[in-house]
């Protein structure tokens, strides 16, 4: 029922949100004009294309699914900056109602200045999808440094390799993770950390690329350890479970790992596991409480809430992803009001965080206003 009740509201503001763009489009286009004819079939049928992916993915996965799969994601790219330009538009029409600063050649020349505007508007935002777009294949790489004064039990230096919400599935398949493999191996990392969202909910697209051959390619000296996202409980969270650690990832589950005798890896469940599996994670002080606080002690937890709290039971260094940092501008300002630290490197007390953006997408395969990234970061031990 709680699935029920959400997929009826989202579905229902992508209509309302797809039926406001139609009616300004058709509005802009000349009355008699082949475009205005044939625009209902064109539109309607693109607004269609990732509701109908989705849900044939789930039936009959083949290279049709795969093509309403991605029409459907740029789709939903256009339709956020086709709405928010026409909300724009539409305030600046009701201020020159009671206000008027509209240039007289704008009243004089109304439809065609409505052309005009409406195919501006077309070319800005597809120019802007493709960018977005190929900055998506480009992830950087960020390399930091950071000093926990705990001693490590004679280890001095750790070579951190970082990434998070990879989304492997349709839209991040086995090449684009390939490059993204290799980068990361050519870090020569010391250990690898894999902060939830590795799959994009379905697990059958993974399946069919073999992608867990190329997982099996990430390895480090000291390990590779991922946490469960919420993504891999929306999938089903025991088969992709499974799925990772037959390929080579160790996954924590509210439980903690100590290594080499130096320091504890905390990985927590994700946030949302009692909605998806209607079960509760441990706290995180019962977690904290397994480790000897006199090591250090780094979290893995994939959404970064409540920071304070695990600054305050003693973590040295929390890594997180979860928040795309918006993903496309100016969503970002939405996750900067939601979370503490929406994305790079924070200190709280003497705790070190790390939120990234990610290094896959979600949804769009797009990114405006940040970079997908990969992590690299030396952590040294001891005093100073």
């Amino acid at each position: 029922m709680v699935f029920v009740i959400f997929y009826t509201i989202v579905l229902s503001i992508y209509l309302a949100v797809n039926y406001y763009i139609y009616m300004r489009g058709m509005q802009a286009l000349p009355d008699g004009s082949m475009m205005k004819s044939i625009m209902p079939y064109l539109f309607w049928g693109l607004a269609a294309t990732y509701v109908a992916g989705r849900f044939l993915e789930r039936f009959y996965l083949s290279i049709a699914s795969d093509i309403l799969v991605w029409a459907g994601s740029f789709w939903l790219a256009a339709m956020l900056y086709f709405f928010l330009a026409l909300v724009l538009i539409d305030l600046l029409r009701l201020i020159n109602n009671f206000i008027p600063f509209f240039p007289a050649f704008i009243s004089s020349n109304y439809e065609k200045f409505k052309l005009m505007l409406f195919s501006g508007l077309a070319i800005t935002v597809l120019f802007t999808i493709i960018a977005g777009h190929i900055n998506t294949l480009y992830p950087v790489v960020r390399t930091m440094d950071v000093h926990i004064a705990k001693q490590a039990n004679g280890m001095k230096e750790l070579n951190v390799v970082m990434m998070s919400d990879i989304h492997l599935g349709t839209l991040i398949g086995n090449g684009h993770f390939e490059k993204i493999v290799q980068k990361v191996q050519g870090l020569e990392p010391d250990i690898i950390f894999l902060a939830g969202d590795v799959l994009d909910e379905d697990l059958e697209p993974v399946l069919r690329q073999n992608i867990g051959q190329t997982l099996q390619k990430l390895s480090a000296p000291l390990g590779v350890y991922a946490v469960m996202g919420n993504h891999e409980y929306i999938g089903g969270a025991e088969p992709a479970y499974n799925y990772l650690k037959k390929h080579g990832l160790k996954i924590i589950r509210d439980s903690v790992i100590k290594i080499e005798d130096s320091f504890y890896i905390i990985g927590r469940e994700d946030r949302d596991k009692p909605r998806f599996a209607g079960r509760e994670r441990l706290p995180l002080d019962e977690l904290v409480a397994m480790a000897d606080a006199d090591y250090p002690l780094i979290l893995l937890d994939h959404q970064p809430y409540y920071l304070e709290e695990a600054a305050a039971l003693g973590v040295d260094l929390q890594f997180s992803g979860h928040t795309h940092h918006g993903q496309m501008w100016p969503l970002n300002y939405i996750t900067s009001a939601i979370y503490t630290i929406s994305r790079g490197y924070g200190k709280i007390d003497n705790m070190h965080v790390y939120v990234s953006n990610g290094v896959g997408t979600w949804g769009p395969p797009v990114r405006v206003g940040n970079r997908p990234e990969i992590i690299q970061m030396r952590v040294r031990f001891g005093e100073d």
